[in-house]
């Protein structure tokens, strides 16, 4: 309650910021904004609003703590999705599971390189201690968004022209079977949770220390011969990973 002395017009006045947060939420709320869509650049925003960036910002941040929109670095601020539902099991294929799931599924090769395994990569794949592996680094992406980062491990010796297939077709299923696997399937998989680094949240445009879901899985040919060793870093808000017998 007022005081009976207190001066005429004190009233506690709404931070703009807030009230920039109220409009963009009935903006999502009307369907104005749809899930996946980005919003207005800040400057945009600022002009729209007669406010500086920094209120704008504040807004942004906001929402962003409400779970409405996400923040990719270099890319802009994005209406949060329902999360894409992604089956493990013993056969696991990533276009198929995102074609499932209603999206559009890509892959980007960043990078593939021919070196010696490690330890524990040796292990896996039932090679000798420093037998030559490729390996190769990516993204997964859905309608162009990246929901992980994978290192996939294959035998060099095994499977000599595995880094020119996937240069080709950047799917590991139709890269393998160019080197006469006509199928694998998944021996293992074992999932943990762990924090984005600086590195993983530039890759999957997400803020470090975001929630990330890691797999380690071991594939095998039909006879049983291991043909890939594979690490996936899943953004933990834009996956949800169903294990079953798929």
């Amino acid at each position: 309650m007022t005081p009976p002395d207190a001066p005429q017009g004190s009233a506690k006045k709404t931070p703009l910021w807030q009230s920039i947060t109220a409009s963009l939420t009935e903006d999502l709320a009307q369907g104005r904004y749809a899930p996946g869509d980005q919003l207005p650049t800040e400057s945009q925003l600022s002009a729209r609003f007669g406010v500086n960036r920094h209120t704008i910002r504040r807004a942004l941040a906001e929402l962003a703590d409400q779970g409405l929109v996400l923040s990719r670095r270099g890319a802009g601020v994005f209406v949060r999705q329902r999360p894409t539902t992604y089956p493990i099991g013993s056969r696991v294929r990533f276009h198929q599971n995102i074609r499932a799931a209603g999206r559009l599924p890509s892959r980007k090769i960043l990078t593939q390189v021919t070196r010696a395994a490690d330890t524990e990569e040796a292990e896996a794949l039932k090679l000798p201690a420093g037998a030559p592996v490729h390996v190769s680094e990516g993204l997964s992406l859905a309608d162009d968004t990246p929901i992980a980062y994978f290192t996939s491990v294959f035998p060099a010796e095994r499977l000599p022209d595995m880094p020119a297939h996937l240069d080709r077709t950047t799917s590991v299923t139709k890269a393998l079977k160019a080197c006469g696997i006509s199928d694998y399937t998944r021996a293992s998989t074992r999932i943990t949770a762990e924090r984005a680094t600086a590195t993983l949240a530039l890759h999957l445009q997400c803020r470090e220390g975001e929630p990330a879901l890691r797999t380690v899985s071991i594939s095998l040919a039909p006879d049983g011969t291991p043909v890939e060793y594979g690490r996936t870093w899943f953004a933990g808000d834009r996956v949800t990973l169903s294990i079953g017998d798929s």
